[in-house]
């Protein structure tokens, strides 16, 4: 660690893309190579770390309800970080601007004068259902797709479920498993109980597992199959003309189901 990095202090915020350490970009890769430091989050291949043998690591995401460090303090250890020791990388799964407070961190490093750098993520949002067989959008079925939050930060349900249900296009809801029967019943009020859902669990992992079923349905498939992990949910037409939809052996579960 040179005088000269702790006097020209950079931080770059680098998306991890979903998990699996192939889709990070090369770019992201190279600056995780340079770091002196890395901050990382709970959905970050750990992995990766290795890397940066010689780099500091520290955690600073959250686990089964554990947070390591409110969002003022991960602020403000970013900041002193980068002016003790020069080269920060911010590391966030998946793209650093797609519900991972990217911005809010660049802006506050900004304000020190810092010099910054934002390299992008493949988001979860349309790889992983990609990876499951599902594209967020094709032709003559979905024309677009929404992505949304299905918990705000202070845990309660994003009201805007019910904008999504009126949507014709694709319906992606990242963070929102712990919400999934709330997510129904929303779908249920508005006479969506057919659209055809999907939940892709540990997205781009050895781990990866589907399930697909009706809104009316999903709830039951989703329990009897205790899937666990992160997880993704997909509302829509496109799920129906996936390969797994269509695959008999899910065809009977939700028959028997």
């Amino acid at each position: 660690m040179s005088t000269n990095r702790q006097n020209n202090p950079k931080v770059t915020l680098v998306g991890a893309g979903p998990g699996d350490i192939e889709l990070l970009t090369i770019k992201g890769l190279k600056a995780i190579q340079k770091a002196d430091v890395i901050l990382y989050d709970a959905l970050v291949n750990e992995e990766l770390l290795n890397e940066a043998p010689n780099a500091e690591k520290i955690f600073v995401g959250k686990r089964r309800g554990f947070k390591a460090y409110s969002q003022e303090e991960i602020n403000r250890l970013i900041v002193d970080k980068a002016f003790l020791s020069g080269n920060v990388v911010r590391l966030k799964g998946g793209d650093s601007f797609v519900f991972g407070r990217g911005s809010e961190e660049l802006h506050y490093v900004e304000a020190f004068g810092i010099e910054t750098e934002v390299i992008p993520g493949i988001s979860s949002s349309i790889s992983v259902p990609a990876l499951a067989g599902i594209p967020v959008t094709h032709r003559g079925v979905s024309n677009s797709f929404f992505v949304l939050s299905g918990t705000l930060s202070n845990g309660e349900l994003n009201p805007e479920i019910k904008v999504a249900t009126k949507s014709s296009g694709t319906v992606v809801i990242l963070m929102g498993i712990s919400k999934l029967n709330e997510i129904v019943e929303i779908y249920k009020k508005y006479g969506k109980e057919n659209e055809a859902i999907a939940i892709i669990y540990n997205g781009s992992l050895p781990s990866q597992s589907t399930v697909v079923g009706t809104i009316d349905s999903i709830s039951e498939i989703a329990e009897a199959n205790k899937n666990s992990g992160p997880g993704i949910i997909v509302i829509g037409s496109v799920v129906e003309i996936s390969a797994i939809y269509n695959d008999s052996s899910y065809l009977f579960e939700k028959i028997v189901l």
